[in-house]
């Protein structure tokens, strides 16, 4: 837990240092700064949740070889 912290508090310094803008800006972006990769996590899952739906025998393909996947590294 402390890493995670000490990595935020690293964060909300190279954000107040880097970033080119006024200082609310800059304070607002430094604070939320982990936003962006959770939104990008988000984005992505739901494409590939939507990739399965539009392209259903690609889906069937992903699910085989993730049970064939789990099967083998469960042994």
């Amino acid at each position: 837990m402390n890493v995670l912290i000490l990595i935020y508090v690293a964060g909300i310094g190279l954000g107040l240092l880097m970033i080119d803008a006024r200082p609310p800006v800059r304070i607002g972006l430094s604070i939320l700064w982990p936003i962006g990769p959770l939104a990008f996590i988000v984005t992505i899952s739901i494409l590939l949740v939507a990739s399965l739906i539009a392209f259903p025998a690609l889906g069937a393909a992903v699910a085989i070889v993730a049970v064939l996947a789990w099967w083998i590294y469960s042994l």
